[in-house]
């Protein structure tokens, strides 16, 4: 959680806070029954029985000054059995728990907050349920960025939504609303009168979802008995049948059954002749995508079967000898086989391959407005029919000279059809991220089951998609972990560095948590889970990507405001090109040389009229931003920097001051004994023995800082026995004391040994006074009152800090610390580090008025924090960056997270978005280049000068290839690199972690 990474606020010379001795509770809650976690609990499962409910309270808890306080409390409710989550905000002064009442009750856990020093009261009546819910859902049918604007409108237009976003790159709307006003089946109701097809993703409701494959199941009758079986288990919202393909659909409450109960019920059925499993099919979006691939490419190879025959008929064989006599031969008049063909073969290509065209401008048109679709269906439909004119007079008429252009609305429906098959190919790739980061979770899990006393009678393996809250999973070594949860038996090592970023592994003893889709490195673990299926921290990573895929950059609203009166000007610059060269036709305007002879006026006019109409392309306008912030963000996330949106990429591409926090940021967030002194002759394991056998009673991070230490000159070091110690007391603010084999141990400042006529010796003095100009905290320790050992603690500066500030100040970004710590402190970290602006002693929202100086001053301020003491600075920045929140991924005030605690992502990001703004610049210089260039060409300017007129089926052409170039320009930031300088930290050896 976001508070374990909070700034150590209380960090100071001065001395200790809150020392009270900690509560000793049981490490870890029992296996509670009925929970999944064995085969014998499932029959009573399917019986009715069900899992205990989680409940939600939240205290007030007064009395915390910094994270630190925040820290220990929440260590201390998550001691205790049936916790499922627990968070404490330092500036509301509350607690938040998440508990099984089954193991524990808001008493017990108000009583351990007020055992650890606080007072503890139970807010009554709080309202957990959200006021807002977020669907997601997939639309079929949008072409252009006025279709997306067309749904975007009608949706906002919905009494109860509060927000809508429709991408047109990723097919995919997003709709925050009020449940209690509208309901998502009307959300999809209204996308579905707009003309498109709508597909629910996600409703926001608290439920899961699966598709179940049934065998064996081969009448009605047998369909209706698993479905009134499932539907009589608790838990169970909705339920489909699809019996053509032996599906069935559940949605559930995961908190009360689970896939595999499903499972259960179903084989026990019908004298237990049916099977079932997961349905074999990948996500929505990418289901979707291979269909639309397979139709388009399926449209393109029968519209080319039967157009190159057209293109052969009137393009090569009129000027081969023998075969243009065939063709020429008349039929009616002047009716001739060519022309007859060429309308036998076109007319499918036009009103069935087409159809999608027509279908597509209707829908528009029929909601007032105009997408590319109508382009294309008015270009064709003006070369078709007036071939059929042609075809017409000519066969009644026996001096009718004109041409058809058959193959133009042929080959130019056919180019189109290629450049989108094209096209959605590599919208395809833009979202490989998201793709690698589901790879991350393993295929199978070992599922143990176990008797009432928590022995091991069955191990089974599991599709981890079945894997139900409160099972116990063995992750062998080598193996991914299966779920999020915690260990309960077992010690080992885990890679996180494809979650979090930590590049070292981190071990993993009971009681730790583990996350889904890591890596056991050498040892056997028994974890339980806690979050599965959409809970999970790699869902959760998912769906932020997904977000952010969706969210639209400002610099969108330049497409959508030229969308609006794009195609109406088109179509008025096509008219008017047509009306004006057939009256310079038809006036003499020109010589008569300047016509083809295969032409006459009326026929080169409509030509012209039709390229303009059809070379104009509105799709690489819409194209050019959420294609680039797709693959950006997609980039991002596999570079460990979740940017949540085009917003968030836009803002940090023009960021020239950074206002970093200290605690947690610039250092580790994390106190460490950087120096110790003996002044009395001992041996120094002794003297840290007895040292960290009093501190290890206290939840204070520098007395927790002293025990670590200790523990390197121990040679149990994974889990030390220390002496007891008797009549341990707490000063608030000063340290500890004990009683320790028999000796009088005081661990604390200079004040406390003050305090109890303790002399301190000169050597001491100058070892503290040392220690305060170094920004470091000194601790004393005396044995039967006499100082015999001072211990130096610091928050170290992170490793390439220093560096990190150097390479921003080259990129021409200035950097300012602000910090609730003391100027002393402040300074030192700063002159360390290189910066030589300092805020100092700033409580949370003087920092957000810093933040707004900065701003009013001309600034464009990216804010870099750790947690909740930093969220208002956070939310005023231009751009909020969340450090070291790698499981914690939802913090809503950060703009960015950065999920390893490294200072270089701040670089990687600022440089990322300006990389991803070069290509969204390139891309709008390419779409609006092409546009503003290719319709004069396609009017035919350069015609009276250079004789060059391009004719329709090649605007068409080019008009999907610029589409295609589009997003082939965005492909091209997959092969991005972070700057080179961050790569020359490493060869000088200063590998960040």
């Amino acid at each position: 959680m976001a508070t374990k990474l909070l700034a150590l606020a209380c960090f100071r010379s001065e001395g200790y806070g809150d020392l009270s001795p900690r509560p000793h509770y049981p490490s870890m809650p029992s296996y509670p029954k009925g929970k999944g976690v064995s085969t014998q609990e499932s029959s009573s499962m399917e019986q009715g029985s069900s899992p205990p409910e989680a409940k939600a309270a939240t205290f007030s808890v007064l009395g915390m000054t910094c994270s630190a306080c925040a820290g220990s409390v929440e260590k201390a409710v998550k001691r205790l059995p049936g916790i499922r989550e627990a968070v404490v905000d330092v500036l509301n002064n509350k607690a938040q728990v998440l508990f099984y009442p089954t193991f524990v009750n808001e008493e017990t856990i108000r009583e351990t907050i007020e055992d650890v020093g606080f007072e503890a009261t139970l807010i009554e009546d709080q309202m957990n349920e959200r006021a807002t819910q977020v669907c997601r859902t997939h639309i079929n049918g949008m072409t252009c960025t006025s279709c997306s604007s067309t749904i975007e409108s009608a949706l906002q237009a919905i009494d109860g939504v509060q927000k809508a976003q429709v991408a047109l790159a990723t097919e995919e709307a997003e709709i925050q609303y009020d449940p209690k006003i509208v309901s998502y089946t009307q959300i999809l109701e209204a996308i579905e009168d707009t003309g498109f097809e709508a597909i629910l993703i996600s409703s926001g409701e608290d439920i899961s979802k699966v598709a179940l494959k049934v065998d064996g199941c081969r009448t009605d009758h047998s369909m209706r008995i698993i479905k009134e079986s499932l539907q009589a288990l608790p838990g169970v919202q909705d339920l489909n049948v699809s019996p053509e393909l032996n599906k069935i659909s559940l949605s559930y409450k995961p908190d009360k059954t689970g896939p595999r109960n499903f499972i259960n019920v179903i084989e026990s059925t019908g004298s237990k002749r049916f099977k079932a499993r997961i349905y074999p099919e990948g996500g929505v979006r990418e289901t979707h995508r291979k269909d639309e691939i397979k139709q388009y490419y399926r449209s393109f190879m029968w519209s080319l079967i039967f157009t190159i025959p057209v293109f052969l008929t009137s393009m090569v064989f009129m000027y081969i000898p023998g075969t243009k006599n065939a063709f020429d031969t008349k039929v009616v008049n002047m009716l001739s086989v060519g022309m007859v063909l060429r309308w036998v073969l076109s007319t499918p290509v036009q009103f069935i391959i087409g159809r999608r065209f027509y279908i597509g401008a209707y829908k528009a048109l029929r909601h007032g407005s105009a997408n590319m679709d109508v382009l294309i269906a008015l270009g064709t439909n003006a070369a078709y029919f007036f071939s059929v004119y042609s075809v017409l007079r000519a066969a009644t008429s026996k001096d009718f000279k004109g041409s058809d252009f058959f193959e133009t609305s042929a080959m130019l429906i056919s180019f189109i059809l290629l450049g989108k098959y094209l096209e959605v190919l590599a919208k395809g790739k833009t979202s490989a991220a998201i793709a690698k980061l589901m790879d991350l979770a393993p295929e199978t899990a070992t599922l143990l089951a176990l008797d009432s006393e928590g022995n091991i009678v069955n191990e089974e393996e599991i599709d981890s998609r079945l894997i139900q809250k409160n099972d116990v999973i063995k992750i062998i070594p080598g193996a991914k972990v299966a779920s999020d949860g915690f260990v309960i038996w077992g010690q080992s090592h885990v890679n996180e560095s494809m979650i979090t970023g930590e590049a070292r592994p981190v071990a993993k003893r009971k009681g730790d948590t583990v996350i889904g889709g890591t890596v056991n490195e050498n040892g056997v673990l028994h974890i339980k889970a806690t979050r599965v299926g959409s809970e999970s921290a790699l869902s959760q990573i998912v769906r932020l990507v997904e977000s952010a895929q969706l969210a639209k950059a400002p610099v969108q609203k330049f497409a959508d405001r030229i969308s609006k009166f794009f195609v109406p000007l088109v179509i008025i610059l096509s008219f008017s090109t047509w009306l004006t060269w057939f009256l310079a036709g038809k006036f003499h305007w020109y010589p008569k040389s300047w016509i083809p002879s295969s032409l006459d006026s009326f026929e080169l006019a409509l030509q012209f009229g039709i390229s303009v109409m059809v070379i104009a392309c509105p799709c690489a306008l819409g194209l050019a931003t959420p294609t680039a912030v797709m693959v950006g963000t997609g980039v991002g996330a596999s570079e460990g920097v979740l940017i949540k949106g085009g917003k968030a990429l836009e803002s940090a591409h023009k960021v020239n001051c950074i206002v970093f926090d200290k605690t947690g940021t610039l250092t580790v967030g994390k106190p460490v004994v950087v120096n110790r002194r003996l002044l009395r002759n001992m041996l120094l394991q002794e003297f840290l023995e007895l040292t960290a056998a009093t501190e290890v009673n206290s939840e204070h991070p520098l007395a927790k800082a002293i025990v670590e230490y200790a523990k390197k000159f121990r040679e149990d070091d994974e889990n030390p026995a220390w002496p007891e110690a008797r009549d341990f007391v707490s000063i608030t603010g000063h340290g500890v004391k004990a009683i320790v084999r028999n000796k009088e141990i005081i661990v604390g400042n200079k004040s406390l040994m003050l305090s109890h006529n303790i002399a301190i010796p000169t050597d001491a003095e100058e070892i503290l006074a040392e220690a305060e100009r170094m920004a470091q905290t000194g601790i004393l320790v005396s044995i039967d009152r006499e100082v015999v050992g001072v211990l130096a603690i610091s928050d170290p500066l992170k490793p390439g800090a220093e560096e990190a500030i150097s390479i921003l100040k080259s990129m021409k970004i200035e950097s300012i610390m602000v910090t609730g710590d003391n100027w002393g402190t402040a300074n030192s970290i700063a002159k360390e580090v290189g910066i030589e602006t300092v805020v100092a002693e700033a409580k949370p929202e003087q920092k957000s008025e810093k933040v707004k100086d900065l701003q009013a001053s001309g600034y464009i301020v990216a804010m870099v924090g750790d947690g909740i003491n930093d969220s208002p600075a956070l939310v005023a920045a231009d751009v909020g960056m969340a450090i070291g929140a790698g499981t914690d991924i939802a913090i809503e005030a950060a703009d960015i997270v950065l999920m390893k605690s490294n200072l270089e992502d701040v670089i990687t990001a600022i440089d990322l978005s300006r990389r991803t703004f070069f290509h969204i610049r390139l891309n709008y210089i390419w779409a609006l280049g092409y546009n503003l260039l290719g319709i004069p060409i396609a009017a035919g300017v350069l015609f009276p000068s250079t004789g060059f007129r391009l004719p329709p089926w090649i605007a068409g052409a080019a008009m999907a290839a610029s589409s295609v170039s589009v997003v082939c320009c965005s492909l091209l930031l997959k092969y991005y690199k972070r700057p080179k300088k961050l790569d020359n930290l490493e060869i000088r050896g200063i590998k960040i972690e």
